[in-house]
């Protein structure tokens, strides 16, 4: 292709490449939690020095997400003062240390194979680092996306970060499965109101080496993107921000075409000059849209499914609960390519409209199935269509508008800011999941918190369907500079 007239597409599609195999990455580290938390759970039952309760469960299985808070609250530090090329650098190093620590968390300092709350914080510490590798990631990949795609393309291509995510998940989901093999899961008995014992007929294996391999296995997959990432070029939007205008020139003429390259790089230069980079620039509401679109994403409480989803299908009674969780898998994976192709025909808003609608009615039917009686196949259906339904709608829509919607000089500092409220309340909902999953209340028993966990969650997505028809503009055809624009206008309109 002729890059003087139209640029490359190919070049513009390598560099895409390398930068959704951080989502996938992200995807990865986040699920891989799912096969591994009951070995994991086992192994640390057995500790001595310790009683390892249902709460400390629930902390550990959602370590890695107080590192994503700290990572993507320093994203924006990083992505303004490093680049975004060396932080996705550093995102990879810290992912390829948590997945070798996370498989020998024993590492020169612990006896192999015995469970101790010294063992446990390292354990901890090293899903940590990855969690900040995550967070890095979970607002730079995106962000470097959209910087470098044309107007035209730029919600397809940040959307294939999302697929990338959940195709990280599946794979790990499928991973998980077959390091699984013949092996079981343990049986993990209540013993107290949030204690729990090994029955022993449990497998030993899996207790002490299955969970080992499942955390081990994320080192191959970052060890690629380390490698690769250090081939793409930097961000042009950030080298013309940074005054490095030939540079962004180059890269912008080997994507968009010479004639086209400079009008484009005359338009950022322009939003440049024309703003401070002070965070309130264009007014409260950019970043309160920003926030509430993260603080949405995660309270409709798809992660706590995403996290626990072989133990939610076990408790349904319906068949093997790995070969369920890759069938979700796949599911997700289809209802992502559903976004992928039609973000910049139906429009943002509309598909995050629909999929909150969705997800109400998939979490409510899951709701229903544990006050009245029904097949075992109505909750496995319902999930997947609460879990399908994000999948087209909140999980790559929300990436995509985060990485538009913020004007050109706060969008480091904003996205930091937005992503970080994800991860809070990733965190929140995730470990607060089995607490109240597992929730007691009269002759209903545990169904209570089964029914209870589901309704707030469909009551959640109603909200958020609201929220987004209310306040969310539309992006869809927008230039990243129209956006600082569409701010300022409506500044300046409520002055």
């Amino acid at each position: 292709m002729d890059n003087s007239n139209n640029g490359s597409r190919s070049y513009l599609f390598s560099i895409v490449a390398v930068a959704v195999l951080g989502g996938l990455l992200f995807g990865y580290d986040t699920a891989v939690i799912s096969g591994a938390e009951k070995g994991l759970q086992a192994f640390f039952l057995g500790a001595k020095d310790f009683v390892y309760s249902d709460t400390i469960h629930g902390i550990t299985s959602s370590s890695a997400l107080l590192g994503c808070i700290i990572g993507s609250a320093i994203s924006g530090y990083f992505a303004s003062k490093l680049g975004r090329k060396p932080s996705l650098v550093f995102a990879g190093i810290l992912f390829l240390v948590s997945a070798i620590g996370s498989y020998y968390p024993e590492f020169f300092f612990f006896s192999y194979g015995e469970p101790t709350v010294g063992l446990l914080i390292a354990f901890n510490v090293y899903r940590v680092i990855g969690g900040v590798g995550v967070g890095l990631a979970s607002a730079i990949c995106p962000m470097y996306i959209a910087e470098v795609s044309p107007s035209n393309i730029r919600g397809t291509l940040v959307s294939w970060n999302q697929f990338a995510i959940i195709f990280g998940q599946l794979v790990v989901y499928f991973v998980n499965f077959l390091i699984l093999g013949e092996h079981t899961n343990p049986i993990i008995e209540k013993v107290g109101e949030t204690l729990y014992a090994v029955h022993p007929s449990s497998d030993s294996w899996t207790i002490q080496a299955g969970w080992r391999y499942m955390f081990g296995s994320e080192a191959i997959v970052a060890l690629i993107f380390t490698i690769l990432v250090c081939f793409v070029p930097e961000s042009p939007r950030y080298l013309a921000l940074m005054g490095k205008d030939a540079k962004a020139l180059a890269i912008l003429s080997r994507i968009n075409g010479q004639k086209a390259a400079t009008a484009i790089l005359d338009t950022i230069k322009s939003t440049v000059n024309v703003k401070t980079e002070k965070l309130f620039s264009f007014g409260v509401m950019v970043i309160f849209v920003g926030v509430m679109l993260s603080v949405f994403q995660q309270v409709v409480g798809i992660n706590a499914v995403l996290y626990y989803a072989p133990r939610i299908f076990d408790s349904m009674g319906m068949g093997n609960p790995m070969v369920q969780t890759v069938i979700m898998g796949v599911v997700n994976i289809v209802f992502t390519l559903v976004a992928v192709f039609t973000v910049e025909r139906i429009g943002r808003k509309p598909l995050l409209i629909y999929g909150s609608i969705g997800m109400a009615l998939g979490a409510f039917g899951v709701a229903l199935s544990n006050i009245v009686s029904l097949p075992p196949l109505v909750p496995v259906v319902s999930i997947m269509v609460y879990s399908a339904s994000f999948m087209f709608s909140w999980g790559p829509i929300c990436w995509v508008l985060i990485s538009e919607i913020f004007p050109n000089t706060i969008r480091s500092a904003a996205v930091a800011i937005a992503v970080a409220f994800q991860w809070i309340f990733n965190f929140i909902v995730s470990s607060t999941f089995v607490p109240l999953y597992n929730m007691s209340m009269g002759d209903m028993g545990d169904k209570f918190g089964h029914c209870f966990v589901y309704a707030l969650y469909a009551a959640i997505c109603v909200v958020a369907s609201w929220f987004v028809y209310r306040f969310v503009p539309e992006t869809k055809g927008k230039t990243l500079e129209q956006m600082s624009d569409y701010w300022k206008k409506s500044t300046r309109e409520k002055i």
